[in-house]
C-alpha cells in the first residue's frame, strides 16, 4: 500500500482528525491483543527487529547486520519472516533457486542470501520449524514482529527513521504508528535510529530519545561496493519501497543524473506493461535502469518484459554502518541476551 502523504506532512491534516476515533480504537485493540496473549517460549533464542511505524525503516539491513554479530559469537543465524506479499503460508525454508517474491515475498529472498530463512504466516509455526530443522546453536532473527505477541523475545530492537520520526504521531489509519507509542516503547530493549547524519530529528522523535530508558544507537544506510559507475551517468530510477526519496537522494549524492523517477507502492508487484514502459524509456533516452535490491527480487523468476527488465536493471546495494562505540554496545547487549538462554 502507499502511505498517505499527510502521515508525514507538516501542518494540520483534516484526514487524520477525521480518522481519530478509528485510530484510538485500533490502538486499544493492538495493545489489548498483545497484553492478553499467551506467548510461547521458542526452543531457540529469538532476536526481534521491528519498528514503531508502518512501512520500512531499515529492518532488513538491521537483520543482516545482526546476523554478522550472531555468526561472530559462534552461533548460527536463522531468519524468520512473515513473507509479506507472498502466497505461501508456510512454514517453508526459502530457496532462491525455486521461490519467487510472489511465493514468499521480496525481503526473504534478500535474507536467504546470507543465512537460512523461513517464511511462516504464523510465527509460532516458523519457530517450531526452525527448532526441528536447525542446530542447537541456532538463533532466530525475527524480521518484523515487535507487536506480534505469539513468541516471547529474548531481545527486541526497534528501528526508527531519524529523518521522518513518528510522522504526525497518530496510530493507523490516522497516522503511521502501529500502536500507541507509550505502549510500543515498553516492547523494545534498545532503539536504533537510522539517519544519524540528519540535520535534525523531528520534534516528537527528539522528545522520545531524550526520555526513553532504552539504550539508543545511531546508524546510517550507505552504499555497498563500487559506485563509480554511477558518477555522471544518466539513469532511469524506479523503486517500490517505503521511502523512495531516500533511494533517489542516495543516487544523486553518488553523482547519478536522474532523468526520471518512477515510484511504486512498497511490495507492489510489477506488471508486464510497467516493465515494457521502463525498458522503452531506457532505450529511448539511452539511460541505465537503476533500482533497489528489493525491487529486483520482485522481478526474479519472471518472464517476458519483466524478465528483460530484471536483466537490464542495475541495483544500488546498501548496508548499515554504526560508529564503533555503538557496535560494541550492541554486541554486548546481544551476547548478554544469548548468554541468558545458554
Amino acid at each position: 500500500m502507499r502511505e498517505p502523504s499527510w502521515w508525514y506532512g507538516s501542518g494540520p491534516r483534516w484526514q487524520a482528525a477525521l480518522l481519530g476515533p478509528i485510530s484510538r480504537v485500533y490502538g486499544v485493540i493492538a495493545e489489548r491483543r498483545y497484553v492478553r496473549a499467551n506467548p510461547i517460549k521458542a526452543a531457540r533464542p529469538v532476536i526481534c527487529v521491528g519498528n514503531f511505524t508502518a512501512g520500512g525503516t531499515g529492518k532488513t539491513p538491521m537483520s543482516l547486520f545482526l546476523a554478522s554479530i550472531v555468526k561472530e559469537a559462534g552461533r548460527e543465524p536463522w531468519f524468520l519472516s512473515r513473507g509479506y506479499g507472498g502466497s505461501q503460508t508456510g512454514p517453508v525454508r526459502v530457496d532462491p533457486a525455486i521461490h519467487t517474491a510472489s511465493d514468499i515475498g521480496d525481503e526473504p529472498l534478500l535474507l536467504a542470501r546470507t543465512a537460512p530463512t523461513v517464511v511462516a504466516r504464523h510465527r509460532r509455526d516458523g519457530a517450531h520449524f526452525i527448532a526441528r530443522t536447525a542446530s542447537q546453536s541456532a538463533v532466530i532473527i525475527m524480521d518484523d514482529g515487535l507487536q506480534n505477541p505469539a513468541i516471547s523475545k529474548d531481545f527486541s530492537i526497534a528501528i526508527i527513521d531519524g529523518r521522518r520520526g513518528f510522522g504526525n504521531g497518530r496510530v493507523i489509519p490516522g497516522g503511521p504508528l502501529r500502536a500507541p507509542l507509550a505502549f510500543q516503547a515498553r516492547l523494545a530493549d534498545c532503539v536504533v535510529v537510522i539517519g544519524k547524519n540528519a540535520a535534525r530529528h523531528p520534534s516528537s522523535l527528539a522528545t522520545f530519545l531524550a526520555t526513553t530508558r532504552c539504550p539508543v544507537m545511531a546508524a546510517e544506510t550507505v552504499p555497498s561496493g563500487d559506485t563509480e559507475w554511477l558518477r555522471d551517468r544518466p539513469v532511469i530510477a524506479y523503486a517500490g519501497i517505503a521511502n523512495t526519496q531516500r533511494f533517489f537522494a542516495m543516487l544523486e549524492r553518488l553523482g547519478a543524473r536522474i532523468l526520471s523517477r518512477h515510484v511504486f507502492a512498497d511490495h507492489e508487484p510489477y506488471s508486464q506493461t510497467t516493465a515494457a514502459a521502463l525498458l522503452t524509456e531506457s532505450h529511448t533516452r539511452d539511460a541505465v535502469l537503476v533500482t533497489t535490491e528489493k525491487d529486483l527480487a520482485r522481478l526474479q523468476g519472471s518472464s517476458g518484459h519483466m524478465a528483460e527488465l530484471c536483466k537490464q536493471s542495475k541495483t544500488l546495494p546498501i548496508t548499515l554502518t554504526f560508529d564503533e562505540p555503538d557496535v560494541i554496545v550492541l554486541k554486548r547487549l546481544v551476547n548478554a541476551a544469548l548468554a541468558k538462554r545458554g
